[in-house]
């Protein structure tokens, strides 16, 4: 088996990270060697490789349904939304300035020569390769320069599968008009659809399933069920709703609660941070949108941020600045990861992300942050509560003054990392609440400083372990549900020639 596949998705958060990782879960297991690969992805969830490159957080783990460990080849460009019209460009790992949208346009050339190279020796070193598609193919007003769909596509020689999610509605709508709406070269490529998120009597689908086949002359190759366990590693921050609970709350161990309120920035990054805590019993972890939701929660955390001093700027809009601080007045736990830590501080410095200049934290903790145009790309380990932890960190801003502020974490470097101030704590390191035992330190200390003396933190709760049982489960998924000789006749042999071509795009 030698060959590649493009997974293409109807909109954002169709459902194709999930089935890039559940194919190739799925490929790993039946012995292939196997790598995903997104050409282009815009996000603010990412996360840094063993050799210092930064990609997107969904390429990591579909790197772990290959059993992989993440690499900048699977993931060459990502864009970091810092505003509604500018990002920050990463290419191969490593950061290369900054674009508007139409400036961006100008630099997708020689990007393509970039990604076109990268999957080149992709498909040298593996038996197959999984590609991800961004957005949706039929985005038309940008198919010229595109470089991760279609044109991804047609310059590779990829067959294309479009999946939509039914839970949306439309779906079949969705699926007809991305064909349709593509020129007569585009859809010679399209060779199946699939469905995601279906719940419901199979039955009362098949007559749709008919239907497309017979107005597209092509297959929906499988229909996913809807599982509510599917929800870790989500690549959208869009896929976190205002005021919504993170994953499926466990009862508690004890007889209380602990309830976690994260702030749901504009310009959230690193949301995943939160997840490992939504995976313990009696932890409810909430995101909120204004300050009366702060109100009876036990801990507050302040996330990651692609632009600090804007979103902290939208804290203070809101009246949600003010809340944190009266939070932390009252002695609760309040966490504040990346950009959420140096929104803690006392005196923020940018010039390089927003340009704002000198402007004032919220004060809790004695530190001065400095942006800096170098991007700080690194995996640390240290200790944090008395237990051994790893992180990577992910940011330009930088703790340029220091008050007499306990770290809260020993870097095994012999550096001193975050901070602890009372009920107060802050770091840069993503991934902290990933390393079990820390964790469970966290929790006790939280739930102590917080009054829960009925809350008790389970011993058992393995993260690692969780994250590798919904990457089966995605596997089986495909394994039950997908035409998997299809699905590999597509990998070996491409799309099958005379597809229809549809209107308009004819």
């Amino acid at each position: 088996m030698v060959g590649a596949l493009l997974v293409a998705g109807t909109t954002s958060d169709a459902g194709k990270s999930v089935l890039v990782a559940g194919l190739c879960r799925w490929l790993a297991r039946r012995g292939a060697r196997v790598a995903p690969f997104k050409a282009q992805n815009m996000s603010n969830n990412s996360m840094v490789t063993f050799d210092g490159g930064e990609i997107g957080r969904a390429q990591a783990v579909q790197a772990a349904a290959c059993g992989l460990e993440p690499s900048v080849r699977f993931n060459p460009v990502l864009l970091k939304p810092g505003s509604d019209r500018t990002s920050q460009v990463v290419v191969l790992g490593k950061p290369a300035g900054f674009a508007s949208a139409m400036s961006y346009r100008d630099r997708k050339a020689e990007l393509m020569q970039t990604v076109l190279t990268t999957l080149e020796g992709l498909r040298a070193d593996y038996e197959v390769v999984v590609c991800e598609g961004a957005g949706s193919p039929t985005e038309i007003n940008l198919r010229a320069n595109d470089i991760a769909n279609m044109g991804l596509a047609r310059a590779a020689g990829l067959p294309v599968l479009v999946v939509g999610d039914i839970d949306r509605g439309g779906v079949f709508a969705h699926l007809f008009g991305t064909l349709a709406l593509l020129d007569a070269a585009d859809q010679s490529l399209i060779a199946g659809f699939v469905i995601n998120k279906f719940r419901g009597d199979p039955a009362l689908l098949a007559p749709g399933l008919t239907q497309l086949h017979d107005l597209t002359g092509r297959r929906v190759l499988g229909v996913l069920p809807w599982r509510e366990e599917l929800w870790l590693d989500a690549e959208d921050s869009l896929s976190y709703a205002a005021d919504g609970v993170v994953g499926r709350p466990a009862p508690p161990l004890g007889s209380q609660w602990l309830r976690v309120a994260v702030v749901r920035l504009p310009r959230i990054s690193n949301a995943t941070d939160v997840e490992a805590l939504a995976c313990e019993p009696g932890v409810s972890v909430r995101f909120v949108t204004e300050p009366s939701r702060l109100a009876d929660a036990d801990v507050v955390v302040l996330p990651g941020s692609k632009s600090t001093v804007d979103d902290l700027a939208w804290l203070r809009r809101t009246g949600l600045a003010d809340a944190v601080v009266a939070h932390a007045e009252r002695g609760l736990p309040v966490l504040g990861v990346c950009g959420g830590f140096q929104m803690l501080a006392r005196r923020i410095e940018d010039r390089v992300e927003s340009g704002a200049g000198v402007v004032d934290g919220l004060g809790l903790v004695d530190v001065d942050v400095e942006f800096a145009p170098e991007k700080t790309l690194a995996r640390p380990t240290g200790v944090v509560f008395g237990e051994p932890a790893m992180g990577y960190e992910i940011h330009h801003g930088r703790v340029v003054r220091r008050g007499d502020v306990p770290a809260l974490v020993a870097v095994d470097d012999g550096a001193a990392e975050g901070a602890v101030v009372g009920s107060v704590l802050g770091t840069h390191w993503h991934g902290l609440l990933e390393n079990d035992a820390a964790r469970r330190a966290f929790l006790r200390w939280a739930a102590e400083r917080a009054g829960r003396d009925g809350f008790r933190p389970a011993d058992d709760v393995d993260f690692a372990a969780a994250r590798q049982g919904q990457l089966d489960l995605l596997g089986d998924l495909v394994a039950e549900h997908l035409d998997t000789e299809a699905v590999l006749r597509l990998i070996d042999a491409g799309a099958p020639p005379g597809l229809r071509t549809l209107p308009p795009g004819a």
